[in-house]
Parts: C-alpha cells; sequence; structure tokens
C-alpha cells in the first residue's frame, strides 16, 4: 500500500508547529482517499525507567504539566523524560535529561522500544530506555532545568509497590515502562 503527501504547509508555529497536509492512500479494498490532515509537529523525545539497585526503587519526578491542568490534574507523577535538541542521539539526550531532573549520572541506557504517543495527531516518537543506577551516580542537583522553569521533585517507589500504584499513575510512558518492568525487567 502507498501514500502520497501532496502538499504541506505550516499553520501554526510558535515553540511547536502544527502541520496541514493534503495526503492521498491506498485503501484496504484497492481504492484511494485524498483528505487533508493536521500534524502536531513536536519533535521526537526520550524517557526512562530507572531502578537505584541499593534501595530497589524506581525513581520518577512529580512536576507541574500545564496540559493536565483541563482535567483538573496539575501536577503528575512520570518516569524522566525530555525533548531531543536537532542532531541529538536518544541516548545522549536521556543522560542529559536525567542529569537535569534528577541528578543521577547514567551509564549505558538501554533502548526499550520506540512508539507513536498520539500516531492521529502527532509526530512525536518516544525513545523509551531501561537503566540501573546506584546511589553514588546521583552526582548532581537535579530540579529541572532553571532556564526552562522546571520545578522537578525526585520521587522513589519501591519495586514492591509498582502494581499497587501504577493504576494511580496517569502519564502513558509510565504506565508502559512499569508494565514493562513487571513483565521483563524483574526477570
Amino acid at each position: 500500500m502507498k501514500y502520497t503527501i501532496n502538499e504541506e504547509k505550516i499553520v501554526f508555529d510558535d515553540h511547536y508547529k502544527i502541520v496541514k497536509a493534503k495526503v492521498t492512500y491506498d485503501t484496504f479494498n484497492g481504492k484511494q482517499i485524498t483528505t487533508k490532515r493536521l500534524a502536531f509537529e513536536r519533535g521526537d523525545s526520550v524517557a526512562i525507567l530507572l531502578l537505584e539497585k541499593e534501595t530497589q526503587s524506581i525513581l520518577l519526578t512529580k512536576q507541574f504539566r500545564y496540559p493536565s491542568c483541563k482535567n483538573n490534574e496539575g501536577w503528575l507523577t512520570e518516569i524522566p523524560a525530555g525533548s531531543m535538541e536537532e542532531n541529538e542521539k536518544p541516548e545522549e539526550c536521556i543522560t542529559r535529561e536525567v542529569m537535569e531532573e534528577l541528578g543521577y549520572k547514567t551509564n549505558h541506557p538501554k533502548l526499550i522500544s520506540t512508539f507513536y504517543t498520539s500516531p492521529g495527531a502527532s509526530t512525536e516518537r518516544i525513545f523509551l530506555f531501561y537503566a540501573e543506577v546506584s546511589l553514588t551516580d546521583k552526582t548532581g542537583k537535579g530540579g529541572g532545568n532553571d532556564a526552562e522553569n522546571e520545578d522537578i521533585q525526585l520521587v522513589k517507589i519501591p519495586v514492591s509497590e509498582i502494581a499497587s500504584k501504577i493504576l494511580k499513575l496517569k502519564d502513558a510512558k509510565t504506565i508502559l515502562a512499569l508494565q514493562w518492568f513487571l513483565l521483563e525487567g524483574c526477570r
């Protein structure tokens, strides 16, 4: 099956972009559809599930998220994550983000999966990693990037409590990462 992007135009350009496109694509019954679609161009992101070995705890962040205020939930608990800079490798980005947000240095993060966050609306992919850290890897202050007005709190959840807390979380990438951990990481 094939598709053609006939035309693309940026219709909103601020911190993120929205692109309007005219596309033609093959259907499952052998015909074609030509239509207009919008895409939220956010760029690629990284996220990581961190296990602190000595405490057998998962390291999470708690921070204010404006979009979640629309549902009366301003602060979310999530795995560390961030946006990739232009020409930045996912491994470099996640190392930078973990230091900024939590103050831990990470070595050799393992790629678990790459997935789209909302493929019907956004171009964003997340490169999801896993790494184990030690108490001695806490070499920075964490708390977020002051230049980006971030205010991030470290949250530790013991591995033994993941199953009872997972459904209280509201962030999809965090739920996905914790489910992976329960299925694969604990082996």
